[in-house]
Order: C-alpha cells, then sequence, then structure tokens
C-alpha cells in the first residue's frame, strides 16, 4: 500500500491539518482550479468538491503585494476563506517569492514542499530563507513521491519531489513509449527546477498534470522506456512553456485533451516547446495566461481563449470547472468565453 501523507506524520501536525480541513467551505459538486496571473510565475489553485483548497505555488514577491492580492481575490471568488495546504513546487522566485506577503492576507493551515533548498545560488537561498521564515508556526510537510494528500473526493498523488520520482507506473499506465525512440538523451540539471514537485490530481474520471518547472532529463525518468504517468485530460504546460522542459516524449505520451500555458508576456511559451503541445494527438485546445510578445502569430492562440492579450494587463486567469464523469468547462475571465469539453 503506498503511503498516505499525513498516516505518516507525527501527531502534532496531523492536529494542524485537520481544524484546517474541517473550516471549508460549503460543500460542491465540482472541481474548480483557477490559474491565477501572476506574470510568468505560478500560481494556480484548487478547490475540492468538498471545499477544501490546494495552492500550488504563490507567485512573485514584491509589486505591493500583486501576486498575493490575486491569489486572495481568487480564494474569495472560490467561497474559501482560507488555504488549506500550500503546496511550493520549488524554490526560484517566481513560484515562493510571494509567500512572506500572502501569510499576511491569508490564513494558511499546511505548507507542503521538497524539503531545503538543494540549488547552489545566492538568489534561490536568499529566497527559500525568506520562504523559512514566513512559515514558521505554521504545519509543515516534505512530501515524497508515491505520497498522497488527503482531500476529500479528490485523489492527489505525489509524483516527483527533491529530484526523486515514482518508482511504479500510475494504475492504468506503464506501457512502453514509442516516442522514446527519436528522443535525445538530455544533461543533468542541477538547479531548483529538476527537484520541482510534481503531482496528479484526479476527480472521478478526470485528470489533471502539474509538474511545475520539472525538467527534460527528469521528464524522460518519467516517460521513458516506459510512460509511468498514463494519459490526462488537462496539462499544465510544464515550465511556463519554456523549450528546458515539454520533451515530446513526455508530452505526446500524455495526449492531454486541453492545455494550459501559465506564461507571462515575455515568459515562457517557446515557439519550439509551443508546437510540441499543438501537435500532441488528440489535443483539442490550447489556453494562456498571456499572448507570448516575443513569439509570433502562429505560436499564439486566437485571443479567444487568450486571458491577457496586452502586457500592461489587469491579470485576469482562466477557470476549469471539471465533473466526476470527465466533463469539465475552461473559461476565459477576460472575456466570458467558454468552453465545455465533453466526457470520454
Amino acid at each position: 500500500m503506498r503511503p498516505v501523507l499525513l498516516a505518516v506524520l507525527c501527531v502534532c501536525v496531523l492536529a494542524l491539518v485537520l481544524p484546517c480541513a474541517g473550516t471549508a467551505a460549503p460543500s460542491a459538486k465540482s472541481l474548480q482550479i483557477y490559474f491565477i496571473d501572476v506574470e510568468g510565475g505560478q500560481a494556480t489553485l484548487i478547490v475540492s468538491p468538498s471545499g477544501q483548497s490546494l495552492l500550488i505555488d504563490t507567485g512573485w514577491p514584491g509589486g505591493e503585494g500583486r501576486d498575493a492580492d490575486r491569489i486572495v481575490a481568487a480564494a474569495h471568488q472560490a467561497g474559501i476563506k482560507q488555504l488549506d495546504y500550500v503546496l511550493i513546487t520549488h524554490y526560484h522566485r517566481d513560484h515562493v517569492g510571494g509567500v512572506p506577503q500572502l501569510v499576511d492576507g491569508i490564513k494558511v493551515g499546511t505548507f507542503l514542499d521538497h524539503g531545503p533548498n538543494l540549488e547552489d545560488s545566492e538568489v534561490t537561498r536568499v529566497d527559500y530563507a525568506a520562504y523559512e521564515k514566513a512559515i514558521a508556526g505554521h504545519a509543515h510537510v516534505v512530501v515524497k513521491p508515491g505520497w498522497g494528500l488527503p482531500m476529500r473526493g479528490l485523489g492527489v498523488r505525489v509524483l516527483t519531489a527533491a529530484g526523486d520520482h515514482i518508482a511504479k507506473p500510475l494504475s492504468g499506465a506503464g506501457e512502453a513509449n514509442s516516442y522514446c525512440k527519436s528522443q535525445p538523451a538530455e544533461v543533468e540539471d542541477t538547479t531548483e527546477n529538476a527537484r520541482s514537485v510534481g503531482v496528479l490530481i484526479t476527480f472521478g474520471h478526470f485528470r489533471f498534470l502539474d509538474l511545475g518547472d520539472l525538467t527534460k532529463k527528469k521528464e524522460l525518468e518519467l516517460a521513458c522506456p516506459n510512460n509511468l504517468l498514463g494519459t490526462v485530460d488537462l496539462f499544465l504546460v510544464t515550465h511556463h512553456g519554456l523549450d528546458l522542459s515539454n520533451t515530446k516524449a513526455l508530452v505526446w505520451a500524455l495526449h492531454p485533451r486541453v492545455a494550459i500555458f501559465d506564461n507571462g508576456p515575455r515568459k515562457g511559451s517557446s515557439p519550439a516547446a509551443w508546437q510540441i503541445v499543438h501537435d500532441s494527438p488528440g489535443l483539442e485546445d490550447l489556453w494562456q495566461l498571456h499572448y507570448a510578445a516575443e513569439s509570433d502569430k502562429d505560436h499564439n492562440v486566437a485571443e479567444e481563449r487568450i486571458a491577457n492579450v496586452k502586457e500592461n494587463c489587469e491579470g485576469k486567469g482562466i477557470k476549469v470547472t471539471a465533473e466526476a464523469d470527465g466533463t469539465f468547462t475552461v473559461t476565459n475571465s477576460r472575456t466570458g468565453v467558454e468552453k465545455i469539453y465533453s466526457k470520454k
């Protein structure tokens, strides 16, 4: 039996977590996912059908609390007054930088991460120290591949953490991956990107994958020679759509129905990576948080599927509402345009 995250923790941490879960918003029938615009970083808010909440990453620091304010606004839109869990994928500034301002703006139950900083760079050491200081007094759990997070009605499985990954295929996965044959070998990455916490979130037949900023060599460990992950309905394009990530062997093996780029106006959505995702077998649509100003028209989607088309924007987001039968709806908050993807 795979360990369930908090079942293996000490009683004092468990006691801190359970009250947070008990104060969740009233039960809802759908899973809600908010892709919050933090200008090329990540902040993804997940609200379970039971009303429990998980925030993955917190955006940038500074900016007079811009990213923390946008996260709090999304939480209020979702009808929640606190964040039960905050998962930090890794310690780069665009993912962890917003924590100190976030804890001043909303109550947080438990922080989750991969453990100590593993990158030898001064800026990352500084950001990790600021994170450690900000979470003092909060419940804190170091996650491991294979662990699950106890959210009622929702599956949250840790796939990667601290450079390690699940040892066995997920249920229904494990087939030989034909796309590996043409995939070149990739070099080792010693940055925090390669240590990203990656998670698979499931709600009934619906599957959503977020691998943080995992880079190519680590992606291939999940995909080759056998696909350990299986297929997904919704894919948050790894590393904001940069071509340091998003190997064809992984992306094409996932067969995502819909992919979302959490890019900024001048960060992410690299043409090479965009094309790999675009050409993935079975893909129905791409959506972007920003028009990629440093790309070209052929490597941006239609404006109706872009949340922010101007560089100096209002920070509009993308919302996904999913049902247990696998049906899900994507909505552009800038225009109100939505599209329903029926169950398969």
